[in-house]
């Protein structure tokens, strides 16, 4: 068994890389977005991160934004090895003033902040690598300090009416800065300053897609698998647990056998459909194990949304080792059968960024159950070959692999499943509410042609009730709160609009069919600040 129980595709050792280290700016996931969609592979890390640590050299770097000011005490910088990597740097708001920080510039308080779109106008007398191919133009600007003065051998290639040093760069040195967000949508040219940096300053390889990251993933899982082990799968039949297994099923064959857990705390006939998908249409091994008893009666009187997590996650590594024994002990006598050693799971990229933070544990927004909440003594080894991978390039990768449509833009659905949706103590009969408002609403969604156009749509049950009438009755019964966001990456969302008339319809069918609920209110927040669900 290996001391780290992450086996983790180390994808930047076969494509060249950028690295990108977050100093906490609301954006930086973007940055890695914007890079992979031109077919360039990116990573992004803490700034604090020792290049030491590292299992690659980057093709570049790139300093992100931050709410810090580089001259306080306490702001972070980063391992100091990086101004000797030989690699084109690019620094954004924080990240340029970082660099002319180190490098003998000034950084102070503007005298006046910009926030929001702001006209940049180019240096026509120096021919810029990075703004190469581009005329003045608009940019999204959110910055309270600014570069006051040039370090030596800098030379200017932007300005805007109050930014002086918009943009700088020394190309002798390969360092590169602007003071804007080319990472946002509302930077309309911001697309091709990051190109022109990765693709043509960093020349890294445009090769990055879903099809050559099946071939070296297949590659990979055979050679940490080896010829003879077993694995076992997570799998739920949302999109990313499907797809992973998929892969799984495609590296190895019959050696995968896909494990389906009900929890007691999934959608309406969940295990039935998943059941059909993987073993009819995808033809996966799949083992169905009912722990509904065991998970419930452990969330009892537990209200606590991050012991809820924990409590979910344990019990269900509990149950997916139980089951290896179990089938280790059915083929024990099997003759070239090998042990069962790993754990498949389907844990993405934001659920990796949400869970670590540069400034540790307390600034943790919460616990994945993909990332956190494992048990610290667990007898398997994860694989988890879509851990580098965002949402929209996990149903890319589905797509590529054949399967079906209606599958890969099925909603997500998060591992600790209605428990997480239930504001509150989980019971079953809090389940059984949340399961038939959660059927409804979905229903009317695809009936009124929306599902595609909403990224993740649910219903979630609040820990109040309100008074109501029906019939000449007064009621006092619970409240469904409606959650529905677009989004292309899951690490920020807007609320979907509904047309009132459908949210009418959907109201009125929620309130007269589900037993216990005779209010639903509709969810109007935006991520950030709130996050996609409820806990």
């Amino acid at each position: 068994m290996t001391a780290d129980k992450s086996l983790k595709t180390d994808v930047s050792e076969l494509f060249d890389t950028i690295l990108i280290l977050d100093f906490g700016s609301q954006y930086t996931h973007l940055i890695a977005r914007r890079i992979r969609e031109f077919g360039v592979y990116c990573e992004l890390f803490a700034c604090n991160i020792k290049l030491s640590d590292l299992h690659f050299k980057p093709k570049g770097v790139i300093l992100s934004g931050g709410p810090n000011s580089v001259y306080d005490a306490d702001s972070p910088h980063p391992d100091p090895a990086i101004w000797e990597l030989g690699v084109p740097i690019l620094g954004i708001c924080y990240g340029l003033q970082e660099i002319a920080w180190h490098h003998g510039g000034k950084v102070d308080p503007s005298d006046k902040a910009e926030y929001g779109q702001a006209k940049i106008t180019i240096n026509p007398d120096y021919e810029s690598q990075l703004l190469k191919g581009i005329d003045d133009f608009t940019m999204w600007m959110s910055h309270g300090d600014q570069l006051s003065s040039l370090p030596a051998s800098f030379k200017v290639t932007a300005t805007t009416p109050t930014a002086p040093f918009a943009a700088i760069e020394d190309h002798e040195r390969q360092l590169y800065g602007c003071q804007f967000h080319p990472e946002v949508t509302h930077s309309k040219q911001g697309h091709r300053l990051l190109k022109n940096f990765t693709v043509d300053i960093c020349q890294a390889s445009t090769n990055w897609s879903m099809k050559s990251f099946i071939e070296t993933e297949i590659e990979r899982i055979r050679n940490t698998v080896g010829p003879h082990d077993q694995v076992i799968g997570a799998v739920s039949g949302g999109v990313d647990s499907t797809v992973a297994a998929k892969l799984m099923s495609e590296a190895i064959g019959d050696r995968f056998h896909a494990i389906l857990v009900d929890n007691g705390v999934m959608r309406m006939d969940e295990c039935k459909n998943v059941e059909k998908i993987l073993t009819q249409h995808l033809k996966i091994n799949l083992t169905v194990v009912d722990a509904s008893e065991q998970f419930l009666g452990r969330l009892a009187g537990v209200t606590d949304p991050e012991k809820k997590r924990k409590i979910i996650g344990n019990t269900f590594i509990e149950v997916f080792e139980a089951e290896a024994e179990r089938l280790e002990k059915k083929f024990e006598n099997v003759a070239g059968a090998g042990k069962f050693k790993y754990l498949l799971q389907g844990t993405l990229y934001p659920d990796v960024i949400e869970s670590i933070s540069f400034k540790g544990p307390s600034a943790t927004i919460k616990t994945h159950h993909n990332v956190g909440g494992l048990l610290e003594n667990m007898k398997l080894d994860l694989i988890e070959p879509l851990r580098e991978l965002f949402k929209d390039e996990v149903r890319a990768l589905g797509s590529v692999m054949g399967i079906d449509d209606e599958l890969i833009w099925r909603h997500p659905f998060p591992g600790p499943g209605i428990a997480i949706r239930i504001l509150g103590e989980v019971t079953r009969s809090q389940v059984e509410i949340v399961q038939r408002a959660d059927k409804i609403y979905i229903e009317e969604i695809k009936k009124a042609g929306l599902y595609r156009k909403i990224s993740q749509a649910y219903a979630a049950l609040l820990p109040v009730r309100a008074v109501g009438v029906m019939g000449d009755n007064r009621t006092y019964e619970q409240v469904i709160a409606l959650r529905a966001v677009e989004t292309t990456d899951f690490m920020t969302a807007d609320w979907f609009e509904f047309p009132y008339d459908i949210l009418k319809h959907i109201s009125s069918r929620i309130i007269n069919e589900v037993p216990g609920c005779n209010r639903v209110v509709y969810d109007v927040s935006s991520k950030p600040p709130a996050t996609i669900e409820w806990e």
